[in-house]
């Protein structure tokens, strides 16, 4: 039974680093130059026909409302909304997919902090160590598959997350998609999925390094012979 709890709780504490990982990964992308680098790449403002300056007032204040709120999404140029009532919408179903996240990641958090006062030190950083490998595993998958079909993975990836339709935009008319243009997505998708490996091989190093002290700190006993 023990041996059930452990395997289970090395697993646990698995998964939370990945999911950990991915949080931390993601918060610099929400920032306002990262956002306005990838949009100038995209050429966002020709799409809207913004200035830069009211660009930059519509893209920011919608961001603000994703991470901070309140989910209005409101904001104007020269008195007419940015954004129409479906778009609206489909921001708050962002924000709730974000903080679903960001709940995830706290609760790990608090799992990682229970799983550091295992006296199994060295089963303790190998379980961290697989976490980050099997991060790094899922992410090159996954940047592979988005390599080869970005489209349909990105259509996945809002066909698991969002309700039906509701993720559907027209890059002609509607100004979300124009704010955010595909190649938008697929920059920043790639350039989280670099951070994510970087982050996790650094974890995946740091954990090996520390499981290993504490293994010749602690060795196991030698097995008694039958």
């Amino acid at each position: 039974m023990n041996d059930i709890g452990g395997r289970a709780s090395s697993i646990l504490t698995g998964i939370a680093v990945a999911i950990v990982i991915v949080a931390v990964a993601i918060v610099p992308f929400l920032s306002s130059p990262w956002i306005a680098f990838a949009q100038d790449r995209a050429q966002a403002a020709a799409w809207t026909g913004y200035t830069p300056g009211e660009l930059r007032l519509a893209t920011d204040a919608i961001v603000a409302d994703l991470i901070w709120g309140p989910p209005d999404f409101d904001v104007e140029i020269g008195g007419v909304p940015v954004l129409t009532e479906r778009e609206q919408q489909h921001m708050r179903d962002v924000r709730t997919v974000f903080a679903g996240l960001f709940v995830a990641a706290i609760v790990s958090v608090g799992v990682l902090l229970v799983a550091s006062r295992r006296r199994d030190r060295p089963r303790l950083w190998q379980s961290v160590r697989r976490g980050a490998l099997g991060l790094i595993a899922g992410t090159v998958i996954v940047g592979i598959a988005g390599f080869v079909a970005f489209d349909q993975l990105f259509e996945l990836f809002h066909r698991i997350f969002f309700p039906p339709g509701s993720y559907l935009f027209d890059p002609t008319t509607d100004r979300l998609v124009q704010l955010f243009p595909f190649q938008f997505w697929e920059e920043t998708a790639m350039a989280v999925g670099l951070v994510i490996i970087v982050l996790a091989a650094l974890t995946a190093v740091v954990a090996g390094r520390r499981g290993a002290a504490a293994h010749a700190a602690n060795p196991a006993p030698d097995p008694v012979p039958a």
